[in-house]
C-alpha cells in the first residue's frame, strides 16, 4: 500500500494517487513486459524532476572533474569551451546509457518511479537503442525537441520518437507480496 504524502493531500493530488494505485492493482504480478493497455505514461512534472535529479547526481560530479581535474580550472575551461563540453557530454551520455540499458532507470528515474521501455516490446531497450536515444537527447536539447512533451498526452520528446522508446511509471508488484518462509 502506498503511503499518503501530506503535500499531495494538501494540493488535492490524493485522488490521482488513489487512481494510480487502483489501476496498478489490476496488473498481474506475473506479467514480465508492459502491454499497451497498462502503460501509465510519465507526467511532465515527474520527467522534469527526474531530469533535475540526474543533473545533480550525474552531471555535476562530471562537470567538477572536467573543470578542475582535467582542464585545470575555470579559466582553462573558458578558453576551450567546446572541448570542455565534449569532455562533459561523452561521460554523461555513457553513464546514462549504462544505467538505462541495465535497469531502464537513471537515479532520477528511480527516485520518481519512472522507467524507460521500448515502445513496441514493452521491455527495457537494448544498449545500442539506449545509446542512440541518449545521443539524440543531446540533439533534442539543442533543437528544443523536448518541448514536444508539453503538447502530447504521452509526453514523448524528440529523442523518444527517434528511438521508439517511452518513459512510463514503473509498476511494482508489491500488492501481492510472497509469503515469508
Amino acid at each position: 500500500m502506498q503511503k499518503k504524502r501530506f503535500r499531495d493531500i494538501k494540493q488535492g493530488k490524493e485522488s490521482s494517487i488513489k487512481e494510480f494505485t487502483k489501476n496498478r492493482n489490476k496488473i498481474s504480478s506475473k506479467t514480465e513486459s508492459v502491454t499497451m493497455e497498462n502503460r501509465y505514461y510519465a507526467s511532465k512534472g515527474s520527467k522534469i524532476k527526474a531530469f533535475l535529479t540526474d543533473a545533480f547526481m550525474l552531471a555535476m560530479p562530471i562537470m567538477y572533474i572536467v573543470f578542475y581535474l582535467v582542464m585545470g580550472g575555470r579559466e582553462s575551461f573558458a578558453e576551450h569551451k567546446a572541448l570542455g563540453w565534449l569532455y562533459i557530454l561523452i561521460p554523461l551520455v555513457l553513464a546514462q546509457t549504462l544505467f538505462m540499458a541495465k535497469t531502464g532507470q537513471t537515479p532520477g528515474y528511480r527516485a520518481y518511479k519512472l522507467t524507460l521501455i521500448d515502445e513496441n516490446t514493452g521491455e527495457t531497450p537494448s544498449f545500442f537503442i539506449t545509446l542512440f536515444r541518449n545521443l539524440c537527447a543531446v540533439l533534442s536539447l539543442f533543437t528544443f525537441g523536448w518541448l514536444s512533451m508539453f503538447v502530447r498526452k504521452d509526453s514523448k520528446t524528440l529523442h523518444d520518437f527517434l528511438s521508439r522508446t517511452v518513459v512510463i511509471y514503473k509498476i511494482e508488484s508489491d500488492e501481492n507480496p510472497k509469503p515469508k518462509s
